[in-house]
């Protein structure tokens, strides 16, 4: 029995050492499995494109992936604890710390940006994410987390903003503002407010950038009411597919108004639904610039229209010649009256020189940098001296296809000629004094005033006493232009300037006529001094540069035959009122005649130039007895 028992025993110890046996090959097998799974999740996590680690409970780290390492450079024990921190930039580590004690605090994951450094010593930025680790009864057990490369995202980020500042600063400087709407088919494009504004377009339409307006909104409360339908009607052709492409204006909350350009395109997408895209440009500096442009372009070219009329005229002077006292008296006047921005007012024969006198009290003003604008009256039909005055606007009568500017305003800064200023009708006479007054008119058809800074000289061979006493010629008018008085003597009252004339209209004509003459002809200077001058210089012009065209000497001389009442002095006939103004009208009938080549009608006939219809010349040519026929050239 006790061997038995022994045997009992030595059994059981055998069956024990068995089991264990069994049990140890199990636990190693179980080991190896363990150990192979971590090597399978390891790799796993070295593959992954993201930086892994986790931590204890407390935020300590206890494992670093292969990838961490080998981005950072540093060993796994150099990473345990906080020494992973030695990797991240000096200027995120608060900022990253402060985020995961928030985390930890709050037991929430959480998530920040920090650069890291690489191995190289380079900084990229990551994008770090933690999340907590719990057990079975929601406790916190550690921590686990990756850190992902965004270095190309920042990069790109960065860009994108560097171009939205661009773009931003661009439509600033350009007043240009962008818009986006998006609607589906059917919707009313009036309501939305899902309306994508830039900056610019807020600061351009004046709206709040918090503000939602509707497009219905925006047109009533900016849109000019004369503009509403053009910009309904832009707006409704695009809803159908059209491009926008229109300038309207705005009204502002402060009253003023701006011109705007906008473009916009339409796109359709799969579902149907359009989006417009589109800009908004602010161009009233530019429209404004433009109508000046435009204002100056006209300016300009009535100025040109007048100076070459200026120029294309025969002027009877170049310069004032003579050295008598009755000039050197009218000269004194000139030189005290010119510094000042009086009017004055030049009396004188046909043909003794105004407006060169004229011109020499504008060459001395202050005024002589500014255009000189002469205006013969008597050259002008009646009824059309107060658009070619004061200028007319387009469809003021008939025949005004556009506006004119009239002569004030081609003479704004500078010197208006009034010559012949007994014959502007009455009805001017009234417009005429308003502007001495008030230094402003309106253009014939037109309301709305437009001030001048003219000096106005006016010059007459009329007596205007008559005139006023046959209630021609306004009083007022005559006392306003009559503020300084410069008589100018006839030819025959300074004969001792005929010879100086003779010898200055001699090398003027010689030089354009290619002669030379060495002397004048004592017999033909004697003549010229004796003659009684009914048309002073300028007949005196007209009777040199026609001997000098008909001597073939080197001696000037002058056929006495062409003197219209020879060399005696005779006193001269008065005439009555109605036959000087009959001879004044004869000769403007007769110079247009002779510039018009006999031509009464047509567009370059001496009617048009003289502004009147065709048979009303033909009656005053039949009246007055004038020969059409010899005007007409060969």
């Amino acid at each position: 029995p006790a061997r038995t028992a022994v045997l009992k025993v030595l059994a059981s110890q055998a069956a024990i050492s068995l089991e264990n046996a069994h049990l140890y090959a199990d636990l190693k097998a179980a080991e190896e499995k363990t150990r192979q799974a971590e090597r399978q999740v390891r790799r796993v996590v070295d593959n992954i494109p993201a930086l892994v680690w986790t931590a204890s409970a407390d935020g300590l780290s206890n494992f670093f992936g292969q990838r961490w390492l080998e981005y950072t450079g540093l060993s796994p024990e150099e990473t345990l604890g906080l020494g992973w921190t030695a990797a991240i930039h000096p200027d995120d580590l608060e900022q990253l710390q402060a985020n995961f004690q928030r985390a930890k605090a709050e037991g929430k994951p959480a998530e920040a940006e920090a650069r890291m450094r690489r191995a190289d010593g380079a900084y990229r930025w990551f994008l770090g994410r933690c999340v907590p680790l719990r057990d079975s009864s929601g406790q916190i057990e550690g921590w686990y987390g990756s850190a992902t490369d965004i270095e190309d995202r920042k990069q790109a980020e960065q860009s994108l903003r560097r171009s939205e500042a661009y773009l931003a600063q661009a439509q600033r400087l350009s007043h240009t503002g962008s818009f986006g709407l998006r609607f589906s088919p059917g919707e009313s494009i009036w309501s939305k407010k899902t309306i994508r504004w830039s900056k610019e377009t807020f600061r351009l339409l004046g709206f709040d950038e918090t503000s939602t307006p509707s497009l219905e909104a925006v047109l009533q409360q900016r849109t000019h009411p004369e503009d509403l339908a053009l910009v309904r009607g832009a707006v409704e052709a695009a809803q159908r597919g059209a491009a926008m492409d229109f300038e309207h204006r705005l009204v502002m909350p402060d009253g003023s108004v701006k011109h705007v350009h906008v473009v916009a395109d339409a796109v359709t997408d799969d579902s149907g639904d359009v989006e417009f895209v589109g800009a908004f440009q602010d161009i009233t500096s530019s429209k404004k610039a433009f109508e000046e442009i435009r204002d100056l372009r006209d300016q300009l070219f009535q100025e040109n229209v007048a100076l070459r009329e200026e120029v294309d005229k025969a002027s009877m002077f170049e310069d004032i010649v003579g050295s008598s006292p009755a000039l050197r008296t009218v000269l004194s006047r000139v030189t005290k009256v010119a510094p000042t921005d009086s009017t004055a007012f030049i009396t004188g024969e046909t043909g003794t020189g105004k407006e060169l006198i004229a011109r020499a009290i504008h060459r001395r003003s202050p005024r002589s940098s500014r255009a000189f604008v002469a205006v013969n009256c008597a050259a002008i039909a009646k009824d059309l001296i107060a658009s070619e005055l004061f200028g007319h606007e387009k469809g003021a009568f008939t025949g005004a296809l556009e506006r004119r500017v009239g002569r004030f305003e081609l003479a704004q800064g500078g010197t208006l000629f009034l010559d012949e200023v007994g014959e502007i009708p009455l009805h001017t006479q009234v417009a005429l004094l308003r502007v001495l007054q008030e230094r402003r008119f309106e253009r014939v058809g037109g309301s709305q005033s437009v001030q001048v800074d003219v000096r106005v000289i006016a010059a007459t061979n009329k007596e205007l006493e008559a005139a006023m006493n046959a209630g021609s010629f306004r009083p007022d008018l005559f006392y306003r232009l009559n503020v300084f008085p410069i008589q100018v003597p006839s030819l025959r009252e300074r004969r001792e300037d005929i010879p100086l004339l003779v010898e200055y209209f001699i090398d003027r004509f010689a030089t354009k006529a290619g002669k030379r003459f060495n002397r004048i002809k004592r017999k033909s200077l004697d003549l010229l001094q004796s003659y009684d001058w009914p048309g002073n210089i300028r007949e005196l012009q007209n009777v040199i540069e026609r001997s000098v065209i008909l001597c073939d000497t080197n001696e000037f001389s002058v056929d006495a035959n062409w003197l219209a009442s020879g060399p005696a002095r005779k006193e001269r006939k008065r005439q009555t009122l109605d036959e000087h103004l009959n001879g004044e009208e004869r000769q403007v009938i007769e110079a247009a005649l002779a510039e018009a080549g006999g031509k009464v009608s047509g567009l370059s006939g001496a009617a048009a130039k003289l502004g009147m219809p065709a048979t009303t010349l033909y009656s005053k040519i039949q009246s007055l007895r004038i020969d059409k026929s010899r005007f007409k050239r060969d």
